[in-house]
């Protein structure tokens, strides 16, 4: 199974900026999603951004206009840009990679990066 890394949280304050980038172990051939999800404390898991193989895009209501995810097929690599941060996107981040082997559908996800926005 594809093995994910994530980089790039941290504490930032509110209206800044941060870069979390997802690196995968091997590269997957077949038509794929990559995606950010998150988590906040007593919540639960929500979709942030998704990028398909073919560059797709879509995004969480909360979040257009602010985030942007982005991918390099070549780089095994997808990252998603954040940009006028609000105290409620603090949570986890995670990212998540879906594709089939033939016709079993295989979910690989990431360790999870924390990203705290202060007020």
């Amino acid at each position: 199974q594809v093995q994910l890394v994530e980089s790039g949280g941290g504490l930032v304050q509110a209206g800044g900026s941060l870069r979390l980038s997802c690196a995968a172990s091997a590269s997957i051939f077949s038509s794929n999603v990559m995606d950010w999800y998150r988590q906040a404390p007593g919540k639960q898991r929500e979709l942030v951004a998704a990028i398909t193989s073919a560059g797709s895009k879509n995004y969480a209501d909360s979040v257009k206009g602010r985030f942007t995810i982005s991918r390099d097929n070549s780089k095994k690599t997808v990252d998603l840009q954040m940009n006028s941060l609000k105290p409620e996107d603090t949570a986890v981040y995670y990212c998540h990679l879906l594709y089939y082997n033939g016709f079993t559908r295989v979910d690989s996800w990431g360790q999870g990066t924390q990203v705290t926005v202060s007020s």
